[in-house]
């Protein structure tokens, strides 16, 4: 070695010796407690304005094509996941789950073409998935081995959506699921109870040495199913982790480690990337109550997006179930449902067109929500002041389905020419009226309501306003060609003033009206629906 190579080696191992082994705290006016980040207050504007956004929950759960959770159910012997696994990949003890991660390759991923399809569909902000319970960090995860650039695709996913995102003026949004990976993962811990590989060990027993000329060598399993920990009570129970999602009811803890990784993985995503947005699938708060450092990394989250905006917060945190006052902390997220009132502070709900992963069947026997089923929620939620998330699932390969474009595109159509209805609309002073809106709908466990209401009909009426126009979404056009209103009827303490004109959105005909003590009625022209999926009354 010469003295140049001898230098360069020194000062590597120097800079090396003098680096960090952890990410530090982002310092600020927000501290890791929940009174301190109870500052935030209320999501920013520019959320409340741009109601719409758009989630590729995509990762190599999709690979396979049979929904949701696959990484937990293939080891859940006699499972309909665990029988394709079998039959498709070979026996969970053979090819594990991070042998799917291995033939992930995401060949056809295109992320400028399906972005430019995302913002034509009137999407404002869009969402990755940074990594799932599936552990698998999607990005160039400096804390992780286990990542997509290390293996399967060998591409930094977040990074390719976050410049599609950007270059297309969209706000950005990672989404973790990382904190449960301690519990989710315990099914690759077991064997089959019967038929020819009875009690033989499934790949979650396996170990960093057992790699030795496998495709994996290097790499330790433990790292990716985290399972060097004492089983969660009852965890031959399948079901039984939806009732310790919350780190209760015997819930194995996990260890401080377990804690700092997690904080330097999620430090080390919002540093590379700044996203406008994260997405905790937590109740409350990732790993609350059992530690602080959800508190830790929502507090540099908002602490770096006020240095980077000068002096201004807006950043937007989602997570679960949160009382009130945590409400004041973080941003509401609803899962497949819809409360039945109007929230006081910016909410979400999160939901998708099939399932949360790429399922084929779902496919093959038209299992989608409709164009007028995405459109009817987007409407009923932003009445109740929230926004919409739309999950759009995507294959293995990295592309969407030919049913999938065609609900989008319906979409699209619908928003040329409704939009104004939607984007920085505030709620009204009530959010609707008609059978659905009397009707009580209440939310299961995060949400979980949604499709369990009557059809809509031309009763059913949602409300927004905008500076001065009062706009009403009817979701249904009637028989008669006739609407009644009667929130809108003369003397109704909800609107006082005169009415001065009333107009269809996406239709230049003068719309005639009539307004009594019983209500506005609206005669709409006849055989001059602007579309087929519900319309706007703009009336000022």
């Amino acid at each position: 070695m010469n003295k140049k190579e001898f230098f360069c080696v020194f000062i590597s191992l120097l800079f090396l010796a003098c680096s960090p082994k952890h990410e530090k705290m982002q310092e600020g006016m927000y501290e890791p407690t929940w009174e301190s980040l109870s500052q935030y207050g209320s999501a920013p504007d520019w959320f409340r304005d741009a109601k719409f956004g758009i989630w590729a929950h995509w990762g190599p759960q999709c690979q396979p094509e049979q929904g949701d959770w696959y990484a937990r159910g293939m080891y859940d012997e006699g499972s309909h996941q665990y029988k394709w696994h079998v039959e498709n990949y070979g026996h969970p003890s053979e090819f594990g789950f991070k042998d799917v991660i291995n033939i992930w390759k995401a060949e056809n991923w295109d992320p400028d073409r399906l972005m430019d399809l995302y913002k034509r569909v009137g999407a404002k902000y869009f969402f990755t998935l940074g990594n799932h319970h599936d552990n698998l960090d999607l990005w160039n995860s400096k804390y992780h081995e286990w990542n997509s650039v290390n293996m399967g695709p060998k591409k930094d996913i977040v990074g390719g959506w976050e410049k599609a995102a950007r270059a297309n003026d969209m706000y950005f949004g990672v989404s973790i699921h990382s904190a449960h990976a301690w519990t989710w993962y315990e099914t690759s811990q077991r064997s089959d109870k019967e038929g020819p590989m009875k009690d033989v060990p499934y790949d979650g027993n396996l170990r960093k040495e057992d790699g030795k000329g496998k495709w994996w060598e290097g790499y330790d399993p433990q790292d990716l199913y985290a399972q060097d920990h004492p089983l969660s009570e009852e965890s031959n129970n399948t079901g039984r982790i939806h009732s310790q999602w919350g780190w209760e009811n015997g819930a194995s803890v996990p260890t401080e480690e377990y804690f700092q990784n997690f904080f330097d993985r999620n430090v080390d995503m919002i540093n590379k990337y700044s996203p406008d947005l994260v997405y905790y699938d937590d109740t409350s708060m990732p790993l609350w109550p059992v530690s602080d450092v959800g508190l830790k990394v929502v507090s540099h989250f908002y602490n770096k997006s006020i240095a980077d905006n000068k002096g201004v917060n807006n950043a937007v945190v989602f997570a679960k179930i949160l009382t009130e006052d945590q409400k004041n902390s973080l941003v509401w997220d609803v899962e497949k449902g819809v409360p039945d009132n109007i929230q006081d502070k910016p909410w979400q709900t999160c939901t998708c067109l099939g399932n949360w992963h790429y399922d084929k069947s779902l496919y093959d026997r038209n299992g989608y929500k409709s164009a007028t089923s995405v459109v009817h929620m987007l409407i009923d939620i932003i009445s109740k002041n929230g926004n919409l998330l739309l999950s759009v699932p995507m294959r293995g390969d990295g592309t969407i389905d030919d049913k999938e474009e065609a609900i989008l595109s319906d979409i699209a159509t619908w928003m040329d020419i409704n939009s104004e209805a939607v984007y920085e609309t505030r709620p009204w002073t009530i959010f609707g009226e008609g059978p659905v809106a009397e009707s009580s709908n209440p939310l299961q466990a995060q949400g979980f309501n949604e499709g369990r209401h009557k059809p809509y009909t031309a009763e059913d009426i949602r409300f927004v306003v905008k500076d001065s126009v009062l706009y009403a979404h009817v979701l249904a056009w009637p028989e008669n060609n006739v609407i009644n209103i009667k929130s809108l009827a003369e003397g109704s303490s909800l609107f006082q003033q005169p009415i001065e004109n009333i107009s269809l959105l996406g239709l230049e005909n003068k719309i005639l009206y009539e307004r009594t003590n019983e209500g506005l009625s609206i005669f709409l022209p006849e055989n001059e629906k602007p579309n087929e999926i519900s319309f706007v009354l703009k009336i000022s």
